[in-house]
């Protein structure tokens, strides 16, 4: 482990002191709307959006934004998420993504956009291969809203599609994980495409969108996730949390949080902050806050594995 980081857990130990709590942001965003082209952050009209209005963050967020909301939480590193940028040209974000890295220390690691089923698929590989910072790719999978999904659901562009699937096999040779953004009713088709790439790694983005809170949806929800994490190359990050109409609470995010943790184990979970995008539903520091609050009561070396842990093992920031 680098030095810094390995200083930083060794403080965090000796001290248990929030405070000093190393953390990898394991998913967020930065984007330059003057110079970049984010169709969904700069054209008119806004797009249906699963927080609703989303004008707050079309606006630039860089390194130096980060780090002004932050506050006083220790963010030693950054994992890159993709931001939609235009999918005529994906290799262009992260190509600029590895210029803002030489510029600023910032990203360590991207998760870059990916188009599975394209016939440019093999030149964005390609590219990829020679980009230093590129560990895994997103490519969101068809889905339906939950009232009309059935289990034998295969559209084109799903992952039961075998064209998509047929890109997604080439995944395994080039070195690369895949970041899957489904929500949770899609996780049985989610569990047969990690049973038949067994050699992929899957991380699963926000915890599979468990947007609604009743009881019956939560239990749906959790019931999905068991079945998913008996696949062993599948991870979870918790992020994304954000309910439309409701502020990120720690009480309100408490059911998901520890359900989550139970479920895949507190060795193959990661928190991230999802920003600027659940800027819409919190700050950050109020994010990174109410993590380290719900997971007061975990011994130390699990609290490290989820922050910093197992994030930089996994994007290989280590």
């Amino acid at each position: 482990m680098n030095a810094d980081l390995q200083t930083a857990r060794e403080e965090f130990l000796a001290a248990q002191d929030d405070r000093l709590l190393p953390i990898v942001d394991a998913h967020h965003h930065f984007w330059d709307l003057g110079r970049n082209p984010h169709p969904w952050l700069q054209q008119e009209p806004p797009i249906a959006f699963r927080y609703g209005d989303y004008r707050a963050i079309r606006c630039d967020f860089l390194p130096a934004h980060y780090q002004a909301a932050q506050g006083a939480h220790r963010v030693l590193r950054h994992v890159l998420m993709e931001g939609e940028w235009d999918p005529r040209d994906p290799i262009g974000e992260a190509q600029w993504v590895e210029d803002l890295a030489r510029r600023t220390g910032k990203p360590h690691a991207l998760a870059a956009q990916a188009w599975l089923d394209a016939p440019a698929w093999d030149v964005q590989l390609a590219a990829y291969a020679g980009m230093p910072l590129v560990r895994s790719v997103r490519h969101k999978p068809r889905s339906v809203p939950r009232g009309v999904h059935h289990a034998g659901y295969a559209a084109r562009g799903s992952m039961r599609c075998p064209r998509w699937r047929s890109g997604y096999a080439r995944l395994e040779g080039a070195g690369l994980m895949f970041e899957l953004q489904a929500p949770w009713w899609h996780f049985a088709e989610a569990a047969e495409l990690a049973r038949d790439f067994p050699r992929t790694r899957i991380v699963v983005n926000h915890a599979g969108l468990p947007a609604e809170r009743d009881a019956e949806s939560l239990a749906a929800w959790r019931a999905a996730l068991e079945g998913l994490a008996r696949e062993p190359h599948v991870f979870l990050k918790i992020s994304g949390l954000g309910v439309p109409g409701r502020r990120w609470t720690p009480e309100l995010q408490a059911p998901v949080v520890h359900d989550a943790i139970s479920i895949f184990g507190w060795e193959r979970c990661l928190f991230a902050s999802n920003y600027p995008v659940d800027s819409l539903v919190a700050p950050l520091d109020q994010i990174f806050q109410g993590f380290k609050q719900l997971t007061a009561a975990r011994p130390a070396h699990q609290r490290l594995a989820l922050f910093c842990d197992n994030a930089a093992g996994l994007y290989r920031i280590d």
